[in-house]
C-alpha cells in the first residue's frame, strides 16, 4: 500500500496539528499502523504485530461480515432515527434479548463516554438526587461529567479536584486492596465501605442518586470483583434511593466467555438498573447504548426534554451492531474466549510460580491482567519493569499494554478471535524477556528449567482446551518468601504518563 506520507512526515504533521495532550502508544517510537486483519495489525513496512490489547476491534479487525452489513447499508440509506427503521428496532430486540428481562429500553449514543453520561442524567432524574458513588481508581470516560466520576484522571489533577457531589469507594480489589485474598469475606466487607459513605453523605444532607462501577475494572489494575459485592452494594444504594450503573464498555459482548456480560459473574440474582456499553459494541463503528428499565426511562421521559441523538441508532450502525451479534455468535467467540483464556491463565499461572517478578494473576476469558511486583511480600509494584517489559515485547511484534494505578499490569483484552497459538506464543516471548531481566539484575528464578522447553503442550488447530483449564474465573497469588528487589534503572525506556 503506497503511503501518502513518511513515518517521519506523519509524526510531524501529528506534532503540528494534533492536541499534544492526544498520546499515542510506545511514544519513545510509535507505530504507524496502516492496516489489519483478525487479530494482527501491520505497520507501513508490511511488518505484522499481534494485537493484544484492542478489545475494541472486538470480532476481528476488518471482519468481512461487518465490512459487507456496513457497506450494503450505506449503499441504500444512512438517517437519523426520527425516521422509522427496521435495523433499528431489530438491534434493540437483539440486543435486550442478550440481558435480564427487566433491562428492555434503549438508548443509542455514538462512544462510551456519551453512554456513561447519559446513564447520569437517567440516574439524577429519577429520583432527583445528585451525588454519585464510584470506586478508586475508575475511569468512565472523557466528557466533563464523567471526568468528574473517575479518579483515575480527576487525581491527576491535584488534591482539591474531587466535587464535592463525588464519593470514592475503595476498588474491591482482593490483590492490593484494603481486604485481600485472607479475608473470610472480601465481598461484604468492600460492600460495608458503600454502606457507610452513603452513612455519612445523608448525615450531610446529600443524596445519592446512582452507585458506578464497571463489571470489571480495567484502566484500574484488571480487577474483578468478589462474588456478591454488587448485589450487596445495590441493596444499599436502592434503599438510599439511587440506581446501580454497569459500566460493560471495556468488558461486554461475551469477553469473558461463560456470560455475555461481565456483570453476571456476580450471579443470576444481580441485575443493574442501568447498562452502558461500547467500544466491542460497533467493532470500531463509533456506537455505544444504555440499557434501562421501563420505570426508569419513563420518568426520565416524564421530565419533558426530548433526548434526540443525531446519529444514534442510525441504520448504518444498527447494521454493524446486528453485524457484530451474528459473528460472535456463528463463530462462537464466547466459546473461544472461554477456552483460549483458561489456557493463556494456565500458561500465566506457570510463569508465576517460576518468576519472581510475577505477583498475581487474575482474569476471566479474554480479560486477563499480570500484576507485576519487586517482591512479593511487599507486593511493591514493578512500574519501570513492567513498561520495559512491553517495549521488549514490541521489539518482538507483540502489542501489550501496561496500566493500573502503579502501571504495573499488564493487560490482555485482544480481539475474541485469539487462538491458542497466539496464547503461547506471547507468554513463551514473556517467559523469555522476564528471564532476561532477572538474570540482568541478580533476580532469582525459582525454576531454571530452559525457556525453550516452556509450554511444550498439545493444540487442535489454536483451538482445544487443555486438561484442568476449566476455571472461568481465576486469582492466583501466593506468597513466596520475599525476593531481591530490582532495584535498576531503565535508561533506555521514556517512561509515559499513560501508554
Amino acid at each position: 500500500m503506497e503511503e501518502r506520507y513518511s513515518k517521519a512526515e506523519t509524526l510531524a504533521l501529528r506534532r503540528k496539528h494534533i492536541g499534544p495532550s492526544c498520546k499515542v502508544f510506545f511514544a519513545k517510537d510509535p507505530l504507524k499502523i496502516v492496516r489489519a486483519q483478525g487479530q494482527y495489525m501491520f505497520d507501513e513496512k508490511g511488518e505484522k504485530y499481534l494485537d493484544c490489547i484492542n478489545n475494541v476491534a472486538h470480532v476481528g479487525h476488518s471482519h468481512p461480515y461487518v465490512i459487507k452489513a456496513a457497506t450494503k447499508q450505506m449503499e441504500l440509506l444512512n438517517t437519523n432515527s426520527r425516521f422509522l427503521h427496521d435495523n433499528l428496532v431489530q438491534y434493540a430486540q437483539r440486543l435486550t434479548a442478550t440481558l435480564p428481562e427487566k433491562l428492555s429500553v434503549c438508548y443509542f449514543v455514538n462512544s462510551g463516554s456519551e453512554a456513561n453520561d447519559l446513564a447520569l442524567r437517567l440516574a439524577r432524574q429519577y429520583h432527583g438526587h445528585q451525588d454519585v458513588i464510584t470506586l478508586e481508581n475508575a475511569y468512565h470516560g472523557h466528557v466533563t461529567s464523567l471526568i468528574d466520576i473517575s479518579p483515575y484522571k480527576f487525581n491527576q489533577l491535584g488534591k482539591d479536584s474531587k466535587k464535592e457531589f463525588v464519593h470514592v469507594a475503595p476498588s474491591p480489589d482482593i490483590y492490593r486492596g484494603k481486604y485481600r485474598e485472607d479475608h473470610p469475606d472480601p465481598a461484604s466487607a468492600y460492600a460495608e465501605e458503600v454502606k457507610r459513605i452513603i452513612e455519612e453523605t445523608q448525615k450531610n444532607g446529600r443524596k445519592i442518586a446512582a452507585f458506578i462501577a464497571e463489571s470489571m475494572q480495567s484502566c484500574g489494575g484488571q480487577v474483578i470483583p468478589p462474588v456478591g459485592y454488587f448485589q450487596k452494594v445495590a441493596k444499599y444504594v436502592r434503599a438510599a434511593g439511587g440506581v446501580f450503573i454497569a459500566d460493560e464498555v471495556q468488558v461486554g459482548f461475551g469477553r469473558v466467555g461463560k456470560h455475555f456480560w461481565a456483570f453476571q459473574l456476580q450471579g443470576e440474582d444481580f441485575v443493574p438498573d442501568i447498562v452502558t456499553m461500547g467500544k466491542p459494541i460497533g467493532n470500531g463503528h463509533p456506537m455505544s447504548c444504555v440499557v434501562t428499565t421501563r420505570e426508569i426511562a419513563e420518568r426520565f421521559g416524564a421530565s419533558g426534554l426530548e433526548y434526540f441523538n443525531t446519529f444514534g441508532g442510525n441504520p448504518v450502525s444498527c447494521a454493524i451492531g446486528l453485524a457484530v451479534l451474528d459473528i460472535i455468535e456463528k463463530e462462537d467467540l464466547q466459546g473461544n474466549a472461554t477456552r483460549v483464556g483458561n489456557y493463556l491463565l494456565e500458561l500465566l499461572a506457570e510463569q508465576k510460580e517460576k518468576h519472581p517478578l510475577v505477583g498475581d494473576i487474575r482474569g476471566v476469558g479474554l480479560f486477563v491482567g499480570v500484576d507485576l511486583v519487586k517482591d512479593q511480600q511487599n507486593r511493591t509494584p514493578a512500574t519501570a519493569e513492567a513498561l520495559h517489559l512491553i517495549y521488549k515485547l514490541k521489539e518482538h511484534q507483540i502489542l501489550l499494554s501496561a496500566d493500573g494505578p502503579h502501571r504495573n499490569i499488564l493487560k490482555f483484552k485482544p480481539p475474541m478471535c485469539f487462538t491458542m497459538e497466539d496464547a503461547k506464543h506471547v507468554v513463551e516471548t514473556i517467559d523469555a524477556l522476564l528471564t532476561e531481566m532477572e538474570e540482568a539484575t541478580g533476580m532469582k528464578t525459582e525454576n531454571n528449567a530452559s525457556t525453550n522447553a516452556l509450554c511444550k503442550r498439545k493444540t487442535t488447530g489454536g483451538s482445544s482446551q487443555p486438561e484442568g483449564a476449566n476455571e472461568s474465573v481465576s486469582h492466583m497469588n501466593g506468597c513466596r518468601p520475599a525476593d531481591k528487589k530490582m532495584g535498576f534503572i531503565l535508561k533506555n525506556v521514556q517512561c509515559q504518563v499513560k501508554e
